[in-house]
């Protein structure tokens, strides 16, 4: 194959994230054409990702140019990536991990922030479990790319907004703020990795064989294991955090105010899966709450 044409969203953070592996395949002689392909994720933004659709949003249009012949292979934010996958793509290759936790933007003290932007579920409740002795404290929701959402705190619409830290780092961005602890604030798995899907073709596999970082790819895969069994959707405030190994993971309600969680240490994917069935089982009414409230039942 003379070019790899590698398919990408146009916000800036998803060029970067592409930008890393372009760099990373010319440097062992393999030459590429990046392909920016708008996805229906990034034109709604005017509601919750779980109301547009969920997550899947951002990689569905992008799995289709593959099937179709457009790109060879796209690169991901792998939180994004769905747990089923499309018959004919495969996961080529999971990049070295940057750093997995959340970050609170904030430039004020903390007692006289009141009001929290973020677009996810998992982060909305375990804010809310944080804060829950604070009922002035509101929640709201966040859309938008990086840039959009500093300059909505900027603009004084929140008094602090939660971000991936790995983003503000691809971007280079130096943010006034800290970074929420992972025991606290479990990240969503496989937040902070760089994941590249490609059409199940040997020839493209064996080019981005050299990308793949295998323990961030133990680790990722167990956390998917995990996310995998637990199942509910994008409607389930869960995290899920694996480190050389030792796995962490809980299920909250969608108001913080009660959670589920194991930890341990896994050395294989069934090790993980058996997990999450573990707590699926015990979570099961939070699941279950969930799915009713969010379908509106």
């Amino acid at each position: 194959m003379s070019v790899i044409r590698i398919g990408t969203r146009g916000s800036r953070l998803a060029l970067a994230q592409t930008n890393r592996v372009v760099l990373a395949l010319e440097a062992n002689g393999v030459e590429t054409e990046t392909v920016v392909i708008s996805t229906r994720g990034d034109r709604v933004t005017d509601c919750a990702l779980h109301e547009a659709g969920g997550f899947g949003l951002f990689v569905r249009e992008l799995d289709n140019a593959i099937l179709d012949g457009r790109i060879d292979a796209a690169v991901h934010s792998m939180k994004d990536i769905p747990a089923e996958r499309p018959e004919g793509t495969v996961l080529a290759a999971v990049l070295r991990r940057d750093p997995p936790f959340d970050f609170l933007v904030v430039e004020k003290p903390l007692e006289e922030v009141f009001s929290i932007g973020t677009s996810s579920l998992r982060r909305r409740a375990q804010l809310l479990r944080y804060y829950y002795k604070y009922p002035e404290m509101h929640v709201s929701n966040l859309r938008g790319n990086i840039d959009t959402r500093l300059a909505k705190l900027e603009a004084g619409e929140y008094d602090a907004i939660v971000l991936a830290e790995a983003a503000l780092v691809r971007l280079g961005i130096h943010a006034h703020g800290f970074r929420l602890p992972a025991d606290a604030f479990v990240p969503a798995p496989n937040q902070g990795a760089i994941a590249v899907v490609s059409r199940d073709s040997a020839e493209i596999r064996e080019a981005f064989a050299p990308l793949n970082d295998a323990q961030t790819a133990f680790d990722t895969a167990a956390e998917r294991a995990v996310m995998e069994e637990i199942g509910g959707g994008c409607f389930t405030p869960q995290g899920v955090y694996c480190q050389g190994g030792r796995l962490l993971a809980e299920v909250l309600s969608l108001d913080g105010k009660r959670a589920r969680r194991v930890e341990g240490q896994v050395s294989s994917i069934e090790e993980a899966r058996a997990v999450g069935r573990a707590l699926r089982d015990e979570a099961s009414d939070l699941i279950e709450e969930a799915r009713l409230v969010m379908e509106g039942k």
